[in-house]
């Protein structure tokens, strides 16, 4: 089972050995929404099913999303039934790609963890590295999958919510890591949300830093050693992601598990959220 990263041979060898295996192309792009979809016509790994955040991992104006920001969550129910509808079954190796850095792949792996799927990777270097060994391609919709029932099961994710953050705040229980560049987080510009700056005693974290000049993660040893300074002293089990939306922050979720650091939380409402409030304070530079 694989339940962080597989690499692009390791995909290939599993696709032969013709174990249970489900494919998610989750290609996207933040300010080309369409974009994601038309790359995924174009060309995508092989049997491929289409993840799309906005339509299929996001909860846009369903009352009983799990989370508030400018990506909530959809209820656990309603992505189960989702999972369901595509032939995802408990028993399958699911592997998530994308043509962005993980940018977008990392939601979905957090999503099928949050309703007890285990057994999900990030496929390492994304749809480049699939292609760089000769990997299977095909264009055009793809085929149509047999529906089914995906049952619950018990979250193997650890979701924070906004009040919980805003009440531990400045607690040594609680160590908050942002994920979006370090301009935004400064405050010095902020493109998407009406408000810049940052919560209050966050600790910077670009979720591009967990990759090499590859486009893989890092190895174990370079991310144990950065989250640790990154840490300077703080205890990796209080940590809590955040990012703009609750989507990039998860790459930094991933690398620090991969660090052998731990699952550790995500506040999928993050800084859209937040800072949606004026009462909650902000800070910054």
């Amino acid at each position: 089972m694989y339940s962080t990263l597989i690499s692009a041979p390791q995909l290939q060898n599993l696709m032969a050995s013709q174990q249970p295996l489900l494919v998610f192309d989750c290609s996207f792009e933040l300010m080309q929404p369409a974009a994601g979809d038309a790359q995924y016509l174009d060309q995508h790994i092989a049997g491929a099913v289409r993840a799309n955040l906005d339509r299929h991992l996001s909860a846009h104006g369903e009352p009983d999303a799990a989370s508030g920001g400018r990506h909530p969550l959809p209820a656990r129910e309603h992505f189960a039934s989702w999972l369901g509808s595509i032939g995802l079954r408990p028993d399958m190796q699911a592997v998530v790609y994308d043509r962005q850095g993980a940018n977008y792949c990392g939601r979905l792996w957090w999503l099928l963890k949050w309703v007890g799927h285990e057994a999900v990777a990030v496929l390492d270097g994304g749809l480049q590295a699939w292609v760089a060994i000769g990997g299977a391609v095909e264009s055009g919709a793809g085929e149509e999958r047999s529906a089914g029932t995906y049952p619950l099961g018990s979250p193997m994710a650890t979701l924070t919510s906004t009040d919980t953050v805003l009440r531990h705040l400045g607690q040594s229980g609680q160590t908050i890591v942002d994920a979006r560049g370090a301009p935004r987080f400064r405050g010095e510009v902020e493109p998407l949300d009406p408000v810049a700056g940052h919560i209050p005693g966050a600790l910077n974290r670009p979720f591009g830093d967990n990759l090499d000049a590859n486009g893989l993660f890092k190895s174990a040893n370079v991310l144990k050693t950065e989250f640790e300074r990154l840490l300077a002293g703080r205890d990796p089990s209080t940590v809590v992601h955040h990012c703009g939306s609750g989507v990039s922050a998860v790459p930094n979720l991933i690398a620090m598990e991969v660090a052998g650091l731990g699952r550790t939380a995500l506040y999928a409402g993050s800084w859209s959220d937040w800072c949606s409030d004026p009462s909650r304070p902000v800070a910054q530079s």
